[in-house]
């Protein structure tokens, strides 16, 4: 029987392609007045009220929404780990002492399904709560804690990615599969998971120096067998890290070679961070269609640098990028925030970042890199309808700043730069409401 459908009406902000390219006059579409219809998980229609609403079916309720308030597409988060929600804000480390000291302690926890499930639930609360409908996510090396993380998410009908890590080296004996295993495993949930209802299955290498070459060589046999699923691992994070992997890998001439060597480039990969890579290995990205994820909070906290995203994705041979939370070394579900530590990252290469490219890298942008542009990350027709709604004045002092601000771009700077989990209204996943937020008043 088909689905009642649901209406919103208010200002409405998405993107028809990209403004790192083609500039924001060509690609945003603000609407300070407009419908965005869903039924049966899609958007049907989309348009200034005045021509939308007369094509409704007539009695349609209509659920409004004021003009301090703005409708776009749910946010996506290109690389999160929701096995270290419980180490969010573990103090004091960089990169693989981190590693060592909290994450391969926690992740030892989720050998227990029960415990697994617990924790997706938490991981996705939070995601709907800060407005985020999509998501590319780690687990662990334990199978149990895919089907947790999957049987979660599949209770929103969320579009999510998610694989078992695979890692047969440096890591506690705990936490370590084989290559036989690690393989065997994770075909196993390819067939189990990929494309069933929106869930889609991410190969899933820690990063190289958690990998033997024997790992490398069957994940990319995996990708070759199955090269509709998706690739995700870590690259050029931190200085340190770059060089232990030239190490164990010094017949390759860099850190992404490595990946290449194994056929891990390519549509579909997401590498996180990327921080180091070289022109040439940029280069690399951009000929392949790698993608990466830029993971600001992450680097910051972690010591580890500041992604030049205005580099990374310049006219002469653009790298898909997405942006990432990287929880738990990055601190904040939410995007707002993380949009936040971007524009300081820009800022420390000596570039601005407008807010009109950070909503697009925080929606539209990402889905690009994850070569799912066609069904969300934009406000359209036939898109899948995750949608979020914002409060453009979710505290006093936003309220505050708000009045005085003289154009759009001004108020979306406002946004990333001062709110939070606090401005998230509502979030619905494939048109059905996942969030609201309760009500609130001013102090």
């Amino acid at each position: 029987m088909p689905e009642a459908m649901r209406v919103l009406r208010g200002p409405v902000l998405t993107y028809t392609g990209d403004p790192f390219r083609s500039g924001l006059e060509d690609t945003m579409v603000h609407e300070s007045d407009a419908v965005v219809a869903m039924a049966d998980g899609r958007i049907t229609h989309f348009g200034p009220a005045d021509r939308v609403l007369p094509q409704l079916p007539k009695g349609t309720a209509v659920e409004r929404f004021g003009p301090d308030s703005l409708i776009m597409a749910g946010f996506i988060d290109c690389h999160v780990h929701y096995p270290q929600t419980e180490i969010i804000g573990a103090c004091g480390k960089q990169l693989i002492d981190w590693l060592n000291t909290y994450t391969f302690v926690a992740e030892q926890r989720y050998k227990d399904a029960r415990y697994s499930a617990e924790v997706a639930d938490v991981f996705l609360k939070e995601c709907v709560r800060n407005g985020v409908t999509s998501a590319s996510v780690y687990c662990t090396v334990h199978p149990q804690s895919v089907d947790a993380f999957f049987e979660q998410a599949g209770k929103y009908g969320m579009r999510m990615i998610a694989g078992k890590v695979l890692m047969n080296r440096n890591a506690p004996e705990a936490l370590l599969d084989t290559t036989k295993q690690g393989y065997d495993d994770s075909k196993k949930l390819i067939e189990k998971w990929h494309g069933r209802g929106r869930m889609l299955y991410a190969i899933t290498p820690r990063f190289a120096a958690t990998s033997t070459p024997d790992q490398l060589e069957a994940t990319g046999a995996l990708k070759k067998e199955h090269p509709d699923c998706f690739v995700q691992s870590h690259v050029s994070e931190n200085r340190g890290e770059v060089a232990w992997v030239r190490e164990l890998f010094p017949e390759s001439k860099g850190y992404l070679d490595v990946y290449d060597r194994f056929g891990l480039l390519g549509r579909r990969v997401i590498h996180g961070h990327g921080i180091w890579l070289t022109e040439d290995e940029l280069k690399r990205c951009h000929e392949t269609g790698t993608a990466i994820a830029h993971c600001p909070t992450s680097n910051f906290f972690l010591g580890s640098g500041y992604l030049d995203v205005h580099n990374a994705m310049k006219k002469e041979r653009p790298v898909r990028v997405g942006l990432a939370t990287d929880l738990g070394a990055g601190t904040s579900f939410s995007i707002l925030q993380t949009m936040n530590e971007a524009y300081k990252a820009a800022q420390l290469n000596g570039h601005a970042l407008s807010a009109g490219h950070a909503f697009y890298l925080a929606t539209r942008g990402t889905a690009h890199a994850l070569y799912l542009e066609d069904r969300i990350g934009s406000i359209g027709v036939g898109m899948e309808a995750d949608v979020t709604v914002l409060d453009l004045a979710s505290t006093p002092i936003i309220d505050f700043r708000m009045k005085r601000a003289t154009d759009l771009e001004e108020r979306l700077f406002i946004q990333m730069t001062m709110a939070d989990d606090r401005a998230v209204l509502a979030t619905f996943v494939a048109g059905k409401p996942v969030y609201r937020r309760p009500a609130q008043q001013f102090a």
